[in-house]
């Protein structure tokens, strides 16, 4: 038997990134006000464990309503993936057409803040340490990729490394930046703008605006097209 070489590549639209923005039906709102008067905050979180698996109509609407009704602030058209979980969603603030994938995971404090921009798009198995985390719009953020939001300070050296305080320092995501599947972006690090970050990087320092790095540690590979403005003029 002949095995055919696969065609070539192709180029097809996006979906998520051209998605017409929808408002939620009248009927969502109100089950989310309903959902918030008689659970409150702890009883979101339990009853989010009886839908959080299911693939089904109401599995998926029970997700995004207990989303919405848990977050400090949510916008419509919400979608979230079977096994997708969260931390401290009262500190969440997200935008319209937001996608979460299946198995992603968000993880707040309780004295931290984390704001998802409109458009946003979350791939599966994702991991976001978000103690003090902006993402802007239209974000495109690969499957398995990470955020780490703090580390130990490893001081003093005479207890254990997981005893000493931990260090919080705040991730930026600046709008139309893409984060390749499986790469980590370290506690502190700014991705600017439109900025392509590419698959298994590991980002320790901030990458500019428009440009594409990649690698461990990633470093500069290039601006994004010759059409794209200079540098200077960015």
């Amino acid at each position: 038997m002949s095995i055919e070489r696969p065609a070539t590549c192709r180029v097809v639209p996006a979906v998520h990134g051209r998605r017409e923005a929808v408002g939620d039906p009248p009927y969502q709102a109100e089950l989310v006000k309903e959902l918030r008067r008689a659970y409150g905050p702890g009883g979101l979180v339990e009853l989010y464990g009886r839908f959080s698996t299911g693939d089904g109509f109401t599995d998926a609407l029970m997700r995004k309503v207990i989303w919405q009704s848990a977050a400090r602030r949510c916008g419509s058209g919400l979608q979230v993936g079977s096994g997708a979980g969260f931390k401290h969603p009262e500190t969440f603030e997200i935008g319209d057409g937001v996608f979460i994938g299946a198995q992603a995971y968000v993880q707040g404090r309780y004295d931290g803040k984390c704001l998802i921009g409109d458009n946003v798009w979350i791939g599966p198995q994702a991991y976001l340490d978000a103690r003090e985390l902006v993402i802007e719009e239209f974000v495109g953020w690969g499957p398995g990729a990470k955020i780490l939001g703090s580390s130990h300070t490893g001081i003093p050296a005479d207890v254990p490394i997981i005893r000493t305080d931990l260090e919080i320092k705040p991730v930026y995501i600046g709008a139309w930046a893409d984060i390749g599947t499986n790469a980590t972006i370290l506690p502190g690090v700014t991705i600017g703008k439109g900025a392509l970050v590419g698959a298994g990087a590991v980002v320790v320092s901030d990458v500019a605006a428009f440009s594409v790095v990649a690698g461990v540690p990633a470093k500069f590979l290039r601006w994004r097209g010759d059409s794209d403005p200079s540098p200077a003029k960015r």
